[in-house]
């Protein structure tokens, strides 16, 4: 790869993208396909691949299936499982950005410290190699990119090894060792599993249980693979098949039918009965909440690992960590060598939201905390050029966010044709238009599993939903199919920054 961090700090592309994951190697696809060259993706590693570049524990793969988890116009007809590996989806997305172009463009190790707009003379990014200008701002950071740690008292005093989920330390060895797993989300029910039969003592602390439902993994044959190699439209047709799968069967149960969710949930609780005969421990992982609520947690090991010898798991809040251990509120000290943290990550308080400012200084975080308005969670008032990728709202509990951000790609790319090629044209969503929409997310929300009452990553610190899109998301892809310039309001900056020239009219 070509480090070009000693490139022009002032040089001004027309578009700067932040992040090379999915969405920024996506984004950076979609406007080479289009024609459009003039661009950077500042990347703040050394590496491509956000999320799937940084989690990797032991037994991370992800809870899509592998057809349906890729690009729509890259289809990988070399998956391994069903279900891909973390190492599967990380050399998808590397070998991906290689072959569409985009490695060029990408300038590694730029830490992006604000992103400043200013109505003479557009986006100011500040990065740890100096300022870039640029027309079009891109913001492809994701929302699964900063790990959130518990601030649980005295964790400095902590005399062992500890360390979050997504920044795995694989020099350490856990074997023999007396590991507190805090969590029993997503990661954790891929953890425990992978570190149980080496650890000598493994114990897992849980705030609230999870829906742990079966999971229907399995390796993908040989002649699967030659038949996908060979012809393409069997991929095409089984990735299909599952879309539609996941959209009838589970947003119809999350958001539409409680019959249909409730015989769900008789299915998912006999997933606990089956592999947990103690009855004391059936029921302090059986969830009081509805299917759906939090995110589902498809594993077939997670529960047998718990039911071990070796496992405790601790439903007792946790009130402080000591040098030997973990203090619970009881009093008991549980002594550990080591404490892994699979907590999550930062969602609707995600750090870069304080790193970008719009007109009149309103910063991108007030678009999680109900302050602002977003547009298809892509545009924002006061924040002209701007698009935001995953952003409030456009989470999915079901699918795959890939699709969520391809449909988000195809309303950029579309808004880029439709306001053209001057340097100095200046586009800003109607607060209106913006207004309008979150009110009608958040009314469609409230009839949903989403906000039946459970604590989830889902809910920002005022219990408001910002991060799922409350529909099916064939919904969302007709939503955002064509940019409509009578939502904004375009002009340009050597006229007048906000003269409308092709919206119906200024706020």
């Amino acid at each position: 790869m070509t480090d070009d961090a000693g490139a022009s700090a002032q040089a001004k592309p027309r578009i700067i993208i932040i992040g090379a994951g999915f969405a920024g190697i996506g984004a950076a696809i979609r406007l080479l396909q289009s024609g459009e060259d003039d661009f950077v993706i500042l990347e703040r590693g050394d590496e491509l691949g956000g999320t799937w570049r940084d989690n990797v524990y032991p037994g991370c793969r992800c809870d899509v299936p592998s057809h349906l988890y890729s690009y729509s116009f890259a289809p990988n007809p070399d998956w391994q499982r069903t279900y891909a590996s973390q190492e599967e989806i990380w050399a998808y997305l590397r070998s991906t950005a290689d072959r569409f172009g985009v490695l060029p463009h990408i300038r590694w190790s730029h830490r992006v410290i604000d992103a400043i707009w200013d109505d003479a003379e557009g986006w100011k990014v500040q990065t740890d190699h100096g300022a870039i200008r640029c027309q079009y701002l891109v913001a492809a950071t994701g929302s699964l990119a900063e790990p959130s740690t518990p601030g649980i008292p005295g964790a400095a005093s902590f005399a062992g090894t500890l360390m979050h989920s997504a920044r795995w330390d694989r020099s350490h060895d856990f074997a023999g060792q007396r590991v507190a797993v805090i969590g029993t989300g997503a990661s954790s029910v891929q953890i425990v599993p992978s570190i149980q039969p080496t650890v000598e003592h493994l114990t897992v602390f849980q705030r609230t249980p999870g829906w742990v439902l079966p999971h229907p993994d399995r390796p993908i044959k040989p002649w699967e693979r030659r038949l996908f190699r060979l012809f393409p439209p069997a991929q095409r047709l089984i990735r299909s098949i599952t879309y539609w799968q996941r959209e009838i069967v589970l947003v119809s149960a999350f958001t539409k039918f409680d019959g249909l969710r409730m015989v769900l949930e008789r299915r998912v609780k006999r997933h606990l009965t089956n592999q947990v005969s103690d009855p004391e421990l059936r029921e302090k992982l059986a969830p009081d909440y509805q299917l759906g609520c939090k995110r589902a947690l498809p594993s077939n090991d997670f529960y047998p690992a718990l039911t071990q010898p070796n496992v405790d798991l601790v439903t007792v809040p946790i009130d402080r960590i000591e040098s030997g251990g973990i203090v619970t509120v009881d009093g008991e000290l549980h002594p550990v060598d080591a404490i892994v943290f699979a907590t999550g990550f930062f969602v609707t308080d995600n750090p870069i939201g304080d790193h970008v400012s719009g007109r009149e200084g309103h910063r991108l975080s007030e678009a999680f905390t109900g302050e602002l308005s977003s547009y298809l969670g892509t545009t924002f008032p006061d924040f002209p050029n701007f698009f935001m990728l995953t952003g409030p709202n456009t989470g999915t509990g079901h699918t795959s966010q890939i699709f969520m951000i391809e449909c988000q790609l195809n309303y950029v790319i579309d808004a880029l044709e439709a306001l053209g090629n001057r340097s100095d044209t200046v586009a800003e969503v109607l607060p209106s238009v913006a207004d309008a929409f979150t009110e009608d997310v958040q009314q469609r929300v409230k009839q949903t599993v989403w906000a039946s009452g459970c604590a989830s990553w889902y809910l920002n610190k005022f219990g408001r939903n910002v991060t799922i899109w409350p529909d099916y998301t064939f919904a969302y892809r007709r939503q955002t199919r064509h940019f409509d310039p009578s939502d904004y309001v375009i002009g340009h900056r050597s006229v007048e920054a906000r003269s409308p020239v092709v919206a119906g009219g200024t706020e």
